[in-house]
């Protein structure tokens, strides 16, 4: 007698993150560093989502502000999540301004739900005591805003 079971989640661990009231994750596969808001230039015209540009040890920075993607509303955070530039299809360097980093946890499948909504940019739900974590997909949220006609690259070449 066979006993199905439901298909493991491999391990994962993601960063969480606050914006505003609320906190998100993403996959700490795909983060390089954290940092402080360093001084910011601003792109002139650029999409409403890029908050600028900064100079991370030589290189040229995207500023992203998740808020404007999430539809949530709130100040501009002061420490940036840095991502693996291989992650994204053209290699840009991009960093996420977030209100406060709160810590790096281990996923298992019973804590993750199904996202209730439409999107590939949130891949679920992680159930804690304190509420819901929204774990997002940092490439597909790219793809999502660059498909609204707003691409984040606003990064000269080099």
């Amino acid at each position: 007698m066979s006993t199905e079971t439901a298909p493991a989640l491999d391990a994962e661990q993601v960063l969480e993150f606050r914006l505003g009231e609320e906190t998100y994750c993403v996959s700490i596969d795909y983060v390089t560093e954290i940092v402080d808001m360093g001084e910011l230039t601003p792109i002139p015209n650029s999409p409403p989502h890029v908050e600028g540009v900064i100079d991370l040890r030589g290189n040229t920075t995207s500023i992203v502000d998740p808020k404007v993607g999430l539809g949530t509303d709130g100040d501009i955070g002061d420490r940036i999540v840095i991502f693996d530039s291989d992650i994204f299809e053209d290699e840009r360097s991009i960093g996420w301004a977030v209100d406060s980093v709160e810590e790096v946890s281990d996923l298992d499948a019973e804590s993750v739900d199904d996202s209730p909504i439409e999107g590939e940019h949130i891949k679920g739900l992680i159930k804690r005591e304190s509420g819901f974590v929204v774990w997002i997909d940092p490439r597909a949220m790219d793809e999502a805003l660059a498909d609204e006609g707003s691409a984040t690259d606003v990064t000269p070449d080099r």
